[in-house]
């Protein structure tokens, strides 16, 4: 138990740092990107949902391969090469001098960004399998606190240079980096790992391989869904609340921090309160039911203090995510959970490629002086319907009978061979 407590801690911190980093340049990215572009805001939005699907694909590729590694290697060796690629990619984004060496910062950063898909097989190798959905709250937690002090640092940084808040990531990702090298311990034992595959490595394989599992195939569909959705936040937040209520750097900082706020409390603290009571499966239907509603709210905004309302039942909704997951761990052994995870987040890195780019597109859409419509919420609206869809599916994917774990953990063992 204590040493279950230990590693938990051990992968938040490491998680919290990494959020930081992230969230230190979601208030000035894009206004960098309207200086290389003349400050077009129609065409920054273009590129910068270009720039953001880039570093998402480049994650499509590696996830699994990197998932696949640390179920021979371990973990440990896998966090620590992500968290160095973070480090070098804020410092070559702190020096680019023009829009080319953004993107090349980005392929970087996605060929290295496996931290969330380590972090969570680290997770699911030191849980029981019933209190996995718990755990995963850690993962949105660590997002809350980290986009608590990172946007907002980055907004106040931003304020004296937009160049600063790179600088600043770069610091606490390395700075992480060597916490992770002197006190991350490795979670996956010697007995439980297996033999590199690059079958199982190739992200269309990995992908393909979950057909052969409804409960998985199903259960990953509603999650999907609630991953495309959740792309609209970090692609069009910015772009709507400075169109639409004329925010600073500051105020969006202040805001992001905000959602984190709420985002951490929920999953840090409610989501283990929440779901042992109501259960995976109601979990997961009453998360996306107010995922959607806080995504009407966002929408229908017209004042600035709306989104700060719409935010409750939005973060409220964040009991979906970590339910989700925990139910599809559940489904295999662990030697095969790198493998999964970094499936799962090569799925994830799909949403991160076509929503960005349908977001923003949405958005200057219906942002520009000849659209049919001025619609600026178009977007969030979107997610509504992405998030009713995952809802759809989740309730098609439930199985009649209690999950068990031990046919499907078999099904997959058998399946795996010497592939």
């Amino acid at each position: 138990m204590k040493s279950t407590k230990q590693g938990l801690t051990f992968i938040f911190i490491t998680l919290l740092l990494d959020v930081m980093g992230i969230g230190l340049i979601i208030p000035i990215l894009p206004k960098l990107v309207e200086g290389f572009v003349d400050n077009n805001l129609s065409v920054a939005s273009h590129y910068l949902g270009i720039l953001i699907s880039v570093y998402a694909f480049m994650q499509f590729l590696c996830a699994p391969l990197l998932g696949s590694l640390s179920d021979q290697y371990g973990r440990r060796p896998v966090i620590l090469l992500s968290l160095l690629g973070y480090g070098l990619d804020y410092l070559l984004l702190a020096f680019a001098p023009s829009l080319g060496w953004l993107f090349v910062g980005r392929v970087i950063a996605g060929i290295t960004g496996g931290s969330f898909t380590t972090a969570s097989a680290y997770i699911a190798d030191i849980s029981e399998p019933e209190k996995r959905a718990q755990n995963f709250g850690l993962i949105g937690a660590a997002f809350g606190l980290g986009f608590i002090i990172g946007p907002a640092l980055g907004g106040v940084l931003g304020e004296i240079s937009l160049r600063l808040p790179f600088f600043a990531a770069a610091g606490l990702t390395l700075l992480n980096w060597l916490y992770g090298f002197f006190i991350l311990p490795e979670s996956l034992s010697l007995n439980d790992r297996r033999p590199f595959s690059w079958k199982r490595a190739n992200p269309i394989s990995a992908l393909t391989n979950l057909g052969k599992y409804p409960i998985i195939l199903g259960l990953t569909g509603s999650l999907v869904c609630l991953n495309l959705a959740g792309q609209i936040h970090p692609s069009t937040w910015v772009l709507f609340t400075t169109s639409q209520f004329q925010w600073t750097e500051l105020d969006v900082g202040l805001s992001l921090a905000f959602v984190g706020l709420t985002v951490a409390i929920v999953q840090g603290g409610l989501t283990r309160v929440i779901v042992p009571k109501l259960g995976d499966r109601l979990s997961v239907v009453t998360g996306l039911c107010l995922s959607a509603a806080g995504f009407v709210l966002f929408g229908l905004a017209t004042q600035g203090w709306m989104m700060y309302v719409a935010m409750v039942p939005f973060a409220l909704g964040g009991i979906a995510g970590p339910a989700i997951q925990g139910l599809i761990s559940r489904q295999v052994g662990p030697s095969e959970q790198g493998t999964l995870q970094g499936t799962l987040t090569s799925l994830v890195s799909i949403t991160a490629i076509v929503g960005p780019l349908t977001a923003t597109s949405l958005f200057a859409y219906f942002n520009a002086p000849q659209a049919p419509v001025h619609l600026p919420g178009a977007a969030f609206f979107m997610g509504t319907l992405l998030t009713l869809l995952g809802l759809l599916i989740a309730l098609r994917s439930f199985p009649r009978r209690k999950l068990n774990a031990e046919p499907v953990v078999q099904g997959l063992n058998r399946g795996a061979g010497p592939d």
